[in-house]
């Protein structure tokens, strides 16, 4: 397994592991659904580097993220915290 790979898994582990049973849930059924709506954020688990992502269109792809709406305050806070902290807020198109 390459380098960068492994490290995109152990952050999103570690990320998983921020979230309650409840929140595990909820990010499962957004994960389901068919889009973010504008102006939701999200971390992509696929690429949590990048930081707290914004939704532009009510089209986004979903794939591996975790939404803002799906889990509490306080474990977002947690999760931005362990973002790296170049990362900012991004609008996604």
């Amino acid at each position: 397994m390459k380098p960068d790979t492994r490290a995109r898994y152990e952050a999103r582990d570690h990320i998983m592991n921020l979230l309650s049973d409840d929140e595990v849930a909820r990010v499962s059924t957004v994960e389901a659904s068919p889009s973010l709506f504008d102006g939701d954020e999200y971390v992509d688990l696929e690429d949590p580097a990048a930081g707290v992502r914004r939704a532009v269109v009510t089209s986004s792809p979903l794939g591996q993220v975790i939404a803002k709406k799906a889990v509490s305050d306080q474990t977002w806070a947690k999760i931005v915290s362990h973002l790296p902290r170049t990362a900012s807020t991004r609008k996604e198109k």
